[in-house]
């Protein structure tokens, strides 16, 4: 009889909360719908490579090596565990029941106990994290929710070793301190209560297992451990191909009335998947370089308050309940705590917070650099980086609300192909300074029967900005040592189109990608290079969605091709200790990495030192996204966070790959007052040096003579 009780008990209880658990899972996907559906690239490959790679290999969590190696032990001791949690279940009706798996079977029970074990210090482990060590990044979340995670995880592993000692007790059985050690161990301690009270406390335990099990699956779609749901779909389902690549907008589409995300649901639903997958880690958050230097910009935030919004609106639209049982789970925030109430008619007439301005302020929008540290560091892939984007389509193209300083930029852009509105004629002056050096038009080139292999995308920084012309000649006269035939737009060379785009202004870059490729094709370009990165990663990256496709280079990796193939010879030293800051658009976006960096390598003298931070893991200098043009007024300046950083390697130079970079690089040391001790140099200027053995003092007054024009 009690035995039936039992299994009617049970039976019960677990059916109710796979009910529960299913209907929330429901409301989620439903939620998810509500997204616009976006193309699907079945890139089967890789997307299945990056779900072994990021998701069971667990690869962005190891950045953290401490954390990675907790959580990967906690993944993959849950799977395990998953499978010893039938045949426990089956101990509650059967006793003594095994599964079939003959002399095998001590071996599976020896594993489930290390995995249990491994799992419960895992779980402590994490929970010293969180209390002990109060690491910075975890500290908004010590909520009961959070605590709960680790009540529960430690409850179900010990109930689970509890149980099986308990078991070896009601059966008469022997401790097998063999293959189970601990569960044996405890069952040494309890060795004289006997077979009655051992079957007592079996149950006990084991209803304490079921409980915990079934309350923490009902828990999980509903909290941050959503995540263990929703991330290797998230994985598999992220955008495939070059990283950071932004959507096209159709402006063909007649039935479009609105350019750019204002609404929850004006996101696509693999965007939507995003928001449920967060494991509210805060690893972005703490790399990013807006949150790092007190803006109000934190990404973990805008993925949480974004998903707060999607499950408020979300169950108002489908009249479904998000929250169950909703005592207990329903947040305290009244706005949240009320979602699914506004169902059927109440919902149409139902005001809901607006997803710009209410959710996500407008400073929020505008702080973000659009570097990718955030995704970088996101274990679960999280694209955070387009829905801002969109955000600022919305804003520009169908609020037509703008930063002002951005605006102003825009405008020059769109009038002169220049964020300063010089006269576009003047675009190829910065040729004339140095006539020693050959740099021809691609007419010029043409007309004189010579052709060009390269063209020379220049930019409008080392076009018209006086320190970044220092950059350009170098580099061209590089060029001429090694026998490279190249040639500029000039005066017909425009704006890449990176800084409209990153900051929203769709239509604006795509009259500028036509026009550009108009002109490439006009003249057969098939090889662009170019001192750029943002430039290098428009071109590469994403022009091909416009219809151009060719080979493009960053001029260190070509420096470092003409270097490697003898083309260029280092005769003469440079005794520096150089740091080099790696370009947000060059290294996270684009994995160019070692090319700068062999390139001082293969200077005499050279002494290369590297910041705390660098290479993938490198902040950024606060230009990018258009930030460039803006006026920076909270918190502390990007740039100067990142000098600091640089200085604190007492490093006599610091270099880049990137105008823009060199520019705030070189601000930062000047706010700093250590510009007479501390130079700023690209790559190609200090290559400059040892190739033709230009003096230090002639390089560093020609370095610090010019700013923007």
């Amino acid at each position: 009889m009690l035995s039936l009780l039992n299994l009617l008990l049970f039976l019960v209880f677990a059916g109710y909360a796979v009910y529960m658990f299913a209907q929330v899972l429901y409301t989620r996907y439903l939620f998810v719908k509500l997204g616009k559906k976006a193309e699907f690239e079945p890139n089967l490959k890789e997307r299945l490579n990056a779900v072994l790679t990021i998701g069971f290999g667990q690869k962005k969590l190891f950045k953290d090596k401490k954390s990675g190696f907790m959580h990967l032990i906690l993944f993959y001791t849950f799977f395990i565990i998953q499978v010893g949690l039938i045949e426990l279940i089956i101990k509650g009706f059967i006793k003594g029941y095994e599964f079939p798996f003959g002399e095998a079977h001590k071996y599976f029970s020896l594993l489930q106990e290390v995995a249990t074990f491994l799992m419960l210090l895992a779980v402590v482990y994490g929970f010293y994290r969180r209390y002990g060590e109060k690491l910075t990044r975890l500290q908004w979340k010590r909520d009961g929710k959070a605590a709960f995670v680790y009540i529960a995880l430690t409850t179900l592993t010990a109930s689970i070793l509890l149980t099986l000692a308990f078991e070896a007790i009601m059966l008469g059985h022997e401790p097998n301190l063999a293959y189970a050690p601990i569960s044996g161990a405890i069952a040494s301690l309890f060795s004289g209560i006997g077979t009655t009270a051992g079957t007592v406390l079996f149950y006990v335990f084991w209803w304490v297992h079921m409980v915990t099990v079934f309350s923490f699956m009902v828990f999980v779609p509903q909290s941050k451990q959503a995540h263990e749901l929703f991330a290797l779909f998230n994985i598999f389902f992220k955008k495939v191909g070059p990283v950071g690549r932004l959507k096209k907008i159709d402006f063909e589409d007649e039935e479009a009335e609105e350019f750019g995300v204002g609404k929850i649901e004006d996101f696509t639903q693999q965007q939507l998947i995003d928001l449920y997958a967060c494991a509210e880690c805060g690893r972005c958050t703490n790399m990013c370089p807006a949150s790092g230097t007190g803006k109000t910009l934190s990404p973990m935030q805008l993925i949480v308050k974004m998903r707060d919004h999607l499950t408020e609106k979300g169950a108002a639209m489908t009249s479904r309940n998000p929250w169950v049982p909703k005592s207990i789970f329903a947040p305290s925030t009244p706005e949240i705590a009320m979602a699914g109430v506004a169902a059927g008619e109440i919902a149409a007439t139902t005001e809901f917070p607006s997803l710009i301005g209410d959710v996500i302020t407008e400073e929020e929008i505008w702080a973000c650099t659009t570097c990718r540290n955030c995704e970088d560091q996101c274990p679960v892939a999280n694209e955070h980086v387009d829905k801002i984007i969109d955000l600022r389509r919305y804003l520009t193209m169908t609020e037509g609300r703008m930063n002002p300083d951005a605006q102003r930029a825009m405008t020059n852009i769109e009038r002169q192909g220049n964020p300063w509105g010089l006269n576009r004629k003047e675009k190829e002056k910065w040729r004339e300074v140095d006539e020693t050096i050959h740099i021809p038009t691609v007419k010029e080139a043409q007309k004189s029967g010579e052709g060009f292999e390269y063209l020379f995308w220049v930019g409008s920084m080392g076009s018209f900005d006086n320190r970044s012309q220092k950059i350009a000649r170098p580099f061209a006269k590089l060029m001429n040592e090694a026998g490279v035939k190249f040639a500029i737009l000039g005066n017909k060379e425009k704006n890449s189109g990176d800084t409209p785009r990153r900051l929203g202004n769709e239509f604006l870059f795509q009259e500028l990608a036509t026009s550009n490729i108009e002109e490439f094709e006009k003249y057969e370009v098939t090889k662009i290079v170019t001192i750029d990165p943002h430039a290098y990663n428009i071109f590469k990256n994403e022009y091909a969605d416009f219809g151009w496709q060719g080979e493009v280079l960053h001029h260190t990796e070509l420096l470092y091709t003409l270097v490697i193939q003898g083309r260029l010879k280092v005769n003469h030293r440079v005794d520096e200790t150089i740091v080099f800051h790696d370009s947000c658009y060059l290294g996270r976006y684009n994995d160019v990495f070692d090319p700068p960096r062999e390139i001082l390598r293969s200077i005499p003298g050279v002494n290369l030192v590297e910041m705390e931070r660098n290479r993938e893991n490198a902040m950024c200098c606060g230009a990018g996204g258009g930030l460039m043009w803006m006026e920076d007024h909270v918190g502390t300046r990007i740039n100067i966070a990142r000098t600091e950083q640089a200085l604190q390697t007492n490093a006599s130079v610091i270099s880049s790959g990137c105008p823009f970079c060199l520019t705030m690089l070189t601000d930062g040391t000047k706010a700093k007052e250590v510009e007479d001790t501390v130079s700023t140099f690209d790559i190609a200027e200090i290559l400059e040096r040892a190739v033709f053995g230009t003096s230090v003092e002639t390089v560093e007054r020609s370095s610090q003579d010019g700013v923007l024009v």
